[in-house]
This record gives C-alpha cells, structure tokens and sequence, in this order.
C-alpha cells in the first residue's frame, strides 16, 4: 500500500513542479531527495522492528512523546500532510483526465474531477477494506509496470538525447534545487503508510522495515528513469509550461496520440488507485488517534462509529483542499507539514528511544540536519515567489499546536466522555 500511495502522488504530480525548481538537474533532485527520505526512514525502521502496531506513526509519537502537546501536535501535523497528498493526486486526475479532451477552456473541471474522485473513494471505504487492500497489492505491480515501460520507451523513442537535462544548469540555484528536494521528499513520504501494517504483517518486527526499504528503492529507480525520459522528450522550457501533467506531455513527442493516451489511461489509474488507498489508511490514523484520546472528537449526530466519523472528516477536509488550493500550493503546505513532523520523530528517538530501539544517534542527527537544511531552503523560495503559502503554513501551525494545547489541558481524561466511547 505504501508503495501504491507513493507511486500515486510522487510522480504524476510531482515532475513538473520539481523540475520548475531545480530546473535541468530534476532528476538529480529525486536522487538526493531519496538520500533524506532514507536517512529519515531509518527512525521509522528502527521503531517498526521495536514496536510492530496498527497504530503505526501515532504510536511512536506516544511511546517517545507520552500523552503530551508533540505527541497530538506532531501526529495532526502527519495527518494532514497526507490528506494534502490525497488533495494533491485528486488534482492530479482532474488535470490528466481533461488531457483526453479538447478542454483548455474549462479548468473548473480539474477541481470538479477531483472532487467526484474523494467522494467515490469514499463510498468505496465504506463498502470493503479486503476490497482496498487487495486493489492497492495488484495497482502497485500495474503501476511499476506501466512506469517501466514509460520510461524505458521514452528513452528508447528519444535517442537518449536528454534535451531537458544538463549538468551545468544555468539558472538553477542551490536555494531552489534543495527546495526541489523537499518537493521531491513528498514523492516518498508513502513509506510511512507501511508502519500502520505492523498489526497485519507476518513477523513484523523484521517485515516492517524491509517493506519500507524496498518501496523506497522501487520509487527511486522509478522516479529516476521517468525523469530521465521525460528529460530525453521535452525541454525544461516545456516542462514547466505543462508541469501539472508532464508525463502526458512527454508522451506526445515519444509516442504519438497513443502514447498520449496510455499514459492519461494509466496515471487515471494510478491515481484512483492511490487516492481510495490513502483515505483507506489515513481515516484508520484519525481513529487511531482519536481512541488514544490525543485529538479532539465529535459525533455531530453523525451515524455509524468512529472510524466512519474519521473517514467523513477525513474525505470532507480533502474535498476543501482540492477545489481552493492548486497542484503547486497543496505540494508545498504538505512537504512542510510531513518535513516538521519528520524532524520531530527523529527528535524524539534521538532524546527518548535510542537505547530502547537500538538506533546510531550520528544517523539520527544527520536526518535532523538534512530535514532542516531541505526545509529551510524549500521556506527561503517561498517567501521570494509565493508567501501565502507561508502564510497558511503559519497559521496551520498556530491553529494545530494552541488547538492542541487547549485539549490536552480541557480534557485531561476522556475516559468518561461519551464522544470516545
């Protein structure tokens, strides 16, 4: 599954916008962001062996935070960074739909696609989790297939001239290539959907954590070899004109009309697949947390349980996202929010749970320094090109930390409170 939610977002979404940051190095840029998503899945490997669960992520915050402000803070932060990811691949079918058609003129559909999209991938939560399960095993191998032969003909089709691609880029700076990184990250940040399986995968304290290493290594030979074929069709001037749907883009000079339209067939097919997967795994975290009472909760006379509340709310939140936000501005506010939460896991093995789990703190202290250079330099482009998103950052941040705060301190046993039980 995590493999599938990757797969999904990292890069039909992603390409375009990276390579309009880091330029003709883009394909680098997935590269080193495959180095940090590495150093960072170290923390998460280390706690999957230790502490195998269902719970995955918020179980971690738990065990290395307690019941306290990082724990709810950190965790809300990871929820919502991957509710912007179901957002960003929703946006993502919309664009790609409407390269079947003549609609230049009629961009309300992107938003309006996307939101048809959640509100199926929701009924669908709703009728079968064997169902979801199964769809994401078998759309995993389809969607590593399909990328295969993807890059592989394109590169074949282009001669291996890599026209988009140089190495001596002349307007890419090291502020705007490490803020292509960050961007980049998001393309693996689906490792992390792997930990919420501890419950479910046999022997899981050695299985968890191969499971993520080898989805990590899929995607980066993945991403590289799209990269390099994308590079090999269209110039970086192209790319970036048609950064919301690069790969359909690159299939016209490689393929022809057909090509066009296997590759508009396949992210279709990528993205459904990614985004009823990320619901699936992202309403189940919600429930998580709100049974570990960490999260402030309400029934609203909604009907059904608490996982079908979580799966509303969780749809509902996507669904406001994906019509006011376009593709660049919902990449940007989740690698903040994932990068942030990132930082916080390594911190917390670091201070509370490197003896318990065996973890090497040289590691842990690189991961820290490679998620704060990456984010920090990714923060430095924003505030020259785009501060809203600075702005809705800072202001998530306030309203999720103080928000928080105030629950904790209201609510310092739930046990009797009848929205939990």
């Amino acid at each position: 599954m995590g493999t599938g939610v990757m797969i999904g977002a990292g890069i039909f979404a992603l390409t375009g916008q990276i390579a309009d940051l880091a330029g003709t190095w883009f394909p680098l840029a997935f590269v080193v962001a495959a180095i940090v998503a590495g150093f960072s899945a170290y923390s998460y490997v280390k706690l999957a062996n230790a502490y195998p669960s269902a719970g995955g992520i918020a179980m971690f915050l738990k065990k290395a935070y307690g019941r306290s402000l990082m724990t709810g803070a950190l965790a809300l932060l990871m929820y919502f960074s991957m509710i912007i990811n179901q957002s960003l691949v929703a946006r993502t079918f919309g664009t790609y739909t409407l390269q079947l058609f003549n609609a230049e003129n009629m961009q309300w559909l992107i938003p309006a696609l996307g939101v048809g999209l959640l509100i199926s991938a929701f009924f669908i939560n709703v009728l079968s989790n064997k169902f979801i399960q199964s769809l994401s095993f078998v759309t995993a191998f389809i969607k590593i297939a399909g990328l295969a032969m993807l890059a592989t003909g394109g590169l074949w089709a282009s001669g291996l001239s890599f026209e988009g691609i140089s190495a001596t880029p002349q307007e890419t700076g090291v502020g705007s290539f490490l803020g292509a990184v960050a961007l980049g990250i998001l393309g693996y940040k689906g490792f992390t959907t792997i930990t919420n399986s501890g419950g479910e995968i046999k022997e899981p304290h050695k299985n968890v954590g191969r499971a993520i290493i080898i989805s990590i290594s899929i995607c980066t030979v993945l991403y590289v070899l799209v990269s390099l074929a994308v590079g090999a069709n269209l110039s970086i001037d192209e790319i970036v004109k048609a950064k919301d749907y690069s790969l359909a883009e690159a299939s016209r000079p490689a393929f022809g009309q057909y090509g066009l339209w296997f590759t508009v067939g396949f992210a279709i097919i990528a993205t459904v697949s990614g985004v009823i997967a990320s619901v699936f795994a992202v309403s189940r975290m919600l429930a998580m947390l709100t049974k570990m009472q960490i999260v402030p909760h309400r029934h609203f006379k909604l009907p059904g349980d608490i996982q079908m509340h979580t799966l509303i709310y969780t749809v509902t939140i996507a669904i406001v996202l994906t019509i006011f936000f376009d593709l660049s501005r919902i990449a940007s506010l989740g690698a903040i929010f994932y990068i942030i939460m990132d930082i916080g896991i390594h911190w917390g093995v670091l201070k509370h749970l490197r003896k318990d789990v065996g973890a090497n703190a040289a590691i842990l202290i690189t991961a820290i320094v490679l998620d704060v250079i990456v984010l920090g330099a990714f923060l430095w482009v924003k505030v020259q090109f785009d501060m809203l998103v600075i702005w809705a950052s800072l202001i998530s941040l306030a309203a999720i930390f103080i928000g928080e705060k105030y629950f904790l301190k209201a609510h310092e046993n739930d046990d009797e409170d009848p929205n939990y039980n």
